[in-house]
């Protein structure tokens, strides 16, 4: 049930967001989505099958185990539920902020995550472009997390959803007006604050880590408010990878181990 709850929110948001970028969007892309949805959707059909066969679940299955057994520092307090589901709420956000900076900074997991940042354009089907063994270390590391603070099994339901649905809005190609723009990114991550992370430009991909809420980025100040460039024609991507055709499918499941045998 918690699978079904899931997927069906995920495919509800990424369905409003592609019919949200079809009639109005931020720029104009260069690259057919017929040469580059084939691929990020591939990848995210194929990390749903390895999940489903392996690990699925098991950020849920790790919040009921530790309920159960009364493992982790919120199921050693006597606190009411709504605080326990507001604190693994920030707590699971943090965590998530943290991978992603981690991911960017230690080489052997970027040989992974930039998988993600290979994408030459910007919309809602590169939230889903992501390696099968980043998305399984992503796993294993939320039900660390999730034993270590014992967190609220409801809450974790709510933060998957959230989280799927927060990386498909924040990487939509969708216009909004800079005034109200400027208002929501006191609270959340939009478009064009996470599109900044996406720059070809170092000092700007090193910025905008968080997913969903934006305090993260303001209060450990890796937050960029302007890129350098304007929206509409900044660069997206690596630059490396700007110079050669986009990548396929099975160069993308090859590409960290090429890094590694470079390195």
């Amino acid at each position: 049930m918690e699978t079904i709850i899931r997927l069906t929110a995920a495919l509800g948001i990424f369905g409003i967001m592609i019919c949200w970028e079809y009639f109005s969007p931020k720029r104009n892309q260069q690259i057919d989505r017929k040469q580059r949805w084939p691929v990020n959707l591939g990848l995210a059909a194929l990390n749903m099958v390895i999940l489903r066969l392996t690990i699925g679940g098991l950020a849920y299955l790790s919040a009921i185990a530790a309920a159960r057994n009364s493992w982790g520092l919120l199921n050693q307090l006597a606190v009411p539920e709504w605080l326990l589901i507001v604190v693994t709420l920030l707590f699971l956000d943090f965590a998530i902020y943290c991978q992603h900076i981690v991911s960017h900074k230690w080489p052997l997991l970027w040989h992974l995550h930039q998988v993600h940042h290979t994408d030459l354009e910007f919309d809602a089907t590169t939230a889903v472009r992501f390696h099968p063994l980043e998305i399984i270390i992503s796993m294993l590391y939320k039900a660390l997390c999730i034993y270590l603070l014992g967190a609220n099994p409801s809450a974790v339901i709510a933060f998957e959803i959230i989280l799927n649905g927060a990386a498909t809005f924040n990487h939509s190609n969708i216009s909004i007006p800079p005034a109200l723009d400027k208002k929501l990114r006191w609270l959340i991550i939009t478009p064009d604050m996470h599109r900044i992370h996406h720059s070809t430009l170092p000092a700007e991909t090193d910025s905008n880590y968080g997913f969903s809420i934006s305090c993260w980025d303001r209060l450990c100040k890796t937050y960029t408010a302007e890129a350098r460039q304007p929206q509409t024609v900044m660069s997206i991507g690596l630059r490396p990878f700007r110079r050669q055709a986009e990548l396929g499918f099975k160069q993308l499941l090859l590409l960290p181990f090429k890094a590694l045998r470079t390195r």
